[in-house]
């Protein structure tokens, strides 16, 4: 044979091995850097601070702080299908929660979170919140979980994935959640929602993954449920 299409044979098939032995270290990065919601907001993504000057911080941006109770949130998030949580300011839980919700529709196809509070801005906020952790992970994990379309031109409700998974935002109303058959659905500042136990009956019909309420103390229907609860479970 050819001495010069050997050559080219052997240089084409060692390119083809590098390129098979560069995608399988990527593949392990990814999955190494997803394994789990802890490692992923602890050490492969950022949140946002609007008052990092205020607070003498070094960025706007930084990753989760490497403290025990997020690894104990997530652990609990992933073991319950329903989970209530009563918060302070400075837990950061909304962001927490929104992060376990956004690494589970990034890897797994045709998974819906729906997230819920009592008013529209709000509920922007919290879509800003997932779209703020998928912009500031790497662009090997951005590639490796590509969305439908350019997250600029998204609606400000809404992040979809190619995978055909998507985070949608509604304002409040039991109403609004009918519509919708999601795999998870996170309802935040639920003790300032006037119909929060509607809200509640209408996840558990609607809703077959992860139901999720989250809110700092105020009087009303989520705090006397809540401790209807933590009764039921010490008698």
């Amino acid at each position: 044979m050819n001495p010069d299409l050997i050559r080219k044979f052997k240089a084409a098939f060692d390119a083809r091995e590098r390129q098979k032995q560069q995608q399988s270290s990527n593949d392990r990065r990814v999955q190494e850097a997803t394994r789990d919601a802890f490692i992923w907001v602890t050490e492969h993504t950022q949140t946002s601070n609007d008052h990092w000057f205020e607070e003498n911080r070094p960025s706007p941006y930084e990753p989760f702080p490497k403290v025990p109770y997020f690894r104990a949130i997530f652990e609990f998030m992933d073991a319950e299908r329903i989970v209530w949580f009563e918060k302070s300011r400075d837990m950061m839980l909304s962001w927490a929660c929104v992060g376990y919700l956004t690494l589970n529709v990034m890897k797994v196809p045709q998974r819906t979170a729906l997230f819920q509070t009592q008013k529209e801005t709000k509920v922007i906020q919290l879509v800003n919140y997932a779209k703020c952790l998928y912009r500031r992970q790497s662009p090997e994990l951005q590639a490796a979980f590509p969305l439908r379309k350019h997250i600029d031109t998204q609606s400000a409700l809404e992040l979809h994935f190619a995978n055909g998974s998507s985070i949608i935002g509604i304002p409040g109303g039991a109403d609004q959640i009918r519509s919708y058959h999601p795999w998870a659905y996170l309802n935040d500042e639920s003790s300032f929602q006037p119909d929060a136990g509607l809200c509640y009956d209408e996840a558990l019909s609607a809703v077959k993954g992860k139901i999720i309420f989250n809110s700092s103390a105020n009087p009303g229907w989520y705090s006397e449920a809540r401790r209807d609860i933590i009764r039921s479970q010490e008698e």
